[in-house]
């Protein structure tokens, strides 16, 4: 059923609220400032009177459509949609962290530094890097970050001509963005037919206009890049640096370091990887760690541990400055503090480990039933194409996602990465039980025979939803954006 707006059911003279008595002496807006004429209202602001009940209603009703990691699997690939332990939640709401303000004196939260500091060393562990900055707010901005930090690397060095990142063609759509922000000019590297770097033809782009190649690996195909160790070789052999992209760091943690690997700079996804719920625009945490080439190089300031305590150093000539308002989103890395405390060593090794078992699972249990361009076994997520589908029976990828919304399944990933034609991207992540990953696979499976017998059925999904299916096109090209 379709919700109703608050302002459709206002009835004039509701409310849901009981402001207290003013208590400001008689007068007292004479002496506010005037308000500039051209800021003023010409008529009542157009506001919704409902009472109490109608609001926490009207709430409710919209929370229970919503549909999140607690209400059931979601194999979004590329997005490391995992459950998110309760405790990290609980941590996180505590006074002592929710009640400060970023312009405290530095002495009145040594313990909220302490949280950063230690989280630092986690992540300089885990990844296997020297040092990092927890200010950027998102994966996207911790990659500006780490690309602004090889910029400033080449010029600090005079070497004013390389201008360019080599981005594989299998790469998150971030990746290309953050580097051209940074005035690089992206050249793509192909894919080879297992999937991963085409080497010839990053040999034929690496020369000295190189200032980085940024990888993701494992790949956006689940795919491992087995010769991570010879291209970074060839990255650093022509002078360029090797940039991590970390969305992917869920299969490996505990297992691999993209520091053993090669790699210069990495940012991370906290809320993906270390257990803070995203999606609908945040919140996010996408810190950049690095080796000892950029440490010199990280936003300022940096947090030191001294004798008096934890402490600010604002003096770092080479730093690129800040790239936050403060120090980064401390909620979130509250949380990734906690879920590392909480698992330990061992628990992130096995965390990694379940993520790509429950991968090569459902991957094996779909291998019959579907296409798999790139079926050698995967990490943690794996591609399945419906271009047979399309050719044979007029459906698509957007169709089996759409009926498995009426399953009540989150949908996969849909046609990403673009090299799998009609692509579905799947990633269960460690959370989900053996009977789970049975059920989605049954319920694949099932819904693929009826698309099969009965093509327009699944031409309509899906037919639980409140709108069911919507122009997609229309609402890119066609926005509307006000009420």
């Amino acid at each position: 059923m379709s919700e109703s707006l608050l302002i459709d059911i206002s009835k004039l003279g509701r409310k849901a609220y009981c402001f207290p008595v003013l208590d400001l002496p008689r007068g007292f807006e004479q002496a506010l400032p005037e308000i500039p004429q051209e800021l003023l209202r010409q008529k009542p602001a157009r506001l919704p009177e409902v009472s109490e009940l109608d609001v926490v209603r009207h709430f409710t009703r919209l929370s229970n459509q919503a549909y999140g990691v607690d209400n059931g699997s979601y194999p979004l690939g590329s997005c490391t949609m995992k459950y998110n332990p309760k405790l990290s939640e609980q941590i996180a709401k505590l006074e002592e962290f929710t009640s400060i303000h970023p312009l405290q004196d530095i002495s009145t939260v040594q313990g909220c530094l302490s949280v950063m500091y230690n989280l630092l060393e986690d992540l300089s562990s885990i990844t296997g890097m020297r040092w990092g900055s927890l200010q950027p707010c998102a994966g996207a901005h911790g990659e500006y970050t780490g690309l602004k930090m090889i910029r400033s690397y080449f010029l600090k060095r005079g070497d004013v001509d390389r201008n360019k990142v080599l981005v594989p063609v299998s790469a998150h759509g971030t990746n290309p963005a953050s580097a051209v922000i940074n005035g690089f000019e992206v050249v793509t590297v192909a894919s080879d037919s297992e999937g991963l770097v085409d080497m010839d033809d990053l040999r034929s782009k690496l020369d000295s206009s190189v200032a980085a190649l940024m990888l993701t690996n494992p790949n956006t195909l689940g795919l491992f890049e087995k010769n991570i160790l010879q291209i970074s070789s060839l990255v650093h052999e022509i002078g360029a640096l090797l940039y991590y992209d970390g969305a992917n760091l869920n299969a490996i943690m505990g297992m691999a370091t993209p520091g053993d690997m090669g790699f210069d700079v990495i940012h991370l996804n906290l809320h993906k990887t270390f257990s803070t719920p995203h999606g609908g625009g945040g919140p996010g945490s996408g810190p950049v760690m690095v080796n000892e080439k950029l440490v010199p190089f990280l936003p300022k300031p940096d947090i030191e541990l001294t004798d008096s305590g934890y402490v600010y150093n604002w003096e770092l000539p080479d730093s690129i400055g800040k790239v936050s308002m403060f120090w980064g989103n401390f909620l979130v890395l509250v949380r990734a503090y906690v879920y590392i405390l909480r698992m330990g060593s061992e628990g992130i090794r096995a965390a990694s480990m379940h993520a790509v078992l429950n991968a090569n699972y459902l991957k094996s249990r779909l291998k019959d039933s579907f296409e798999i361009p790139y079926a050698k076994g995967c990490m943690h997520e794996f591609v399945v194409s419906c271009d047979n589908l399309k050719k044979r029976y007029g459906i698509t990828a957007q169709d089996i996602a759409k009926g498995l919304i009426d399953c009540g399944y989150h949908p996969p990933t849909m046609y990403f990465p673009s090299l799998v034609g009609e692509a579905l991207m799947f990633e269960p992540t460690e959370s989900e039980s053996v009977e789970t990953l049975d059920d989605f696979a049954d319920t694949l499976i099932a819904l693929l025979e009826r698309a099969k017998a009965d093509p327009a059925y699944l031409k309509g999904c899906p037919y639980t939803t409140p709108v069911g299916r919507l122009d997609e096109v229309k609402a890119v090209k066609e926005p509307n954006l006000h009420y």
